[in-house]
């Protein structure tokens, strides 16, 4: 899945970098494996302004994709490979046996025609979802749940995978992206192999208006606004935060570093953090 580079014929083009979508193989989505998406331009149901700089965009239907994989024992086959707006990942359109038809994140190496299934039988070949007791040492894997049943939660955006590291009792303890080390009960599921389009990360936007299709609005630093509108705002010429507890959003709360977490229940499931 390599990406272009275009010719700087304006300065928009001059820095932009795109994907190829070369194995992109199907244009317009399945119909009813997708539902309407309306935009909220950032307002809650009150109609107040709660996520600042979001508006616009292209219209955009949302893919239902299957992130539970729990179609056991029936074969399924590749149709083909689809873009997708709402993620960096492309999907993959399944057929099964029965007739029925799902999307899937697409793996590397998945394509066009290949056959893939879940449950105890599936091979350990990308795109097959088994249990984690299931899959050996050092396999590495994407689609992850983190509670039996409801739906794969981790490691689902382009060229994320996570490492089966070790086996021990009930749980399996695996190495997510962030590098953190984390335990997942073994009857939770996961989808062999990592994750497609790993050059996403080299897409350049390239201009302005490209992000405006994408729903982002154009953002005004704190630091160059008045003090009636952002804390950071007032001084003269260039100024720094001046704030004792760092940076704050407009609304004062902490921003950039501060701690998020406060889940002190699964504390016991991490045996490494991310920043150890």
């Amino acid at each position: 899945m390599p990406t272009r580079q275009f010719k700087p014929t304006s300065p928009g083009r001059r820095f932009m970098i795109t994907s190829s979508y070369e194995e992109v193989t199907k244009g317009r989505p399945e119909k009813k494996l997708t539902v309407a998406k309306p935009k909220t331009g950032g307002r809650n149901s009150s109609g107040r302004l709660t996520m600042a700089n979001r508006g616009g965009g292209n219209r955009t239907r949302y893919r239902m994709i299957d992130f539970k994989r729990d179609k056991d024992g029936i074969a399924a086959k590749v149709a083909a490979i689809e873009y997708d707006p709402n993620r960096t990942c492309r999907i993959a359109l399944l057929h099964y046996g029965d007739g029925e038809k799902r999307y899937i994140l697409a793996p590397k190496d998945l394509g066009v025609g290949d056959r893939v299934q879940s449950g105890d039988g599936a091979d350990i070949l990308p795109g097959h979802t088994l249990l984690l007791k299931n899959i050996p040492l050092g396999t590495l894997v994407h689609n992850l749940e983190l509670q039996p049943r409801r739906g794969a939660q981790l490691v689902r955006s382009a060229g994320a995978s996570a490492q089966v590291m070790a086996k021990e009792g009930s749980y399996v303890t695996l190495r997510l992206p962030s590098g953190e080390m984390r335990m997942v009960h073994n009857t939770c599921r996961a989808t062999v192999g990592e994750v497609g389009n790993a050059e996403h990360e080299n897409e350049s936007i390239g201009k302005a208006g490209k992000n405006r299709g994408l729903g982002k609005k154009p953002h005004v630093r704190g630091v160059v606004k008045s003090p009636r509108d952002h804390p950071h705002g007032g001084g003269e010429a260039k100024s720094p935060v001046g704030r004792k507890k760092g940076p704050v959003d407009r609304w004062g709360n902490k921003a950039r570093g501060s701690k998020t977490r406060h889940n002190k229940r699964t504390d016991r499931y991490i045996v490494r953090r991310r920043n150890a």
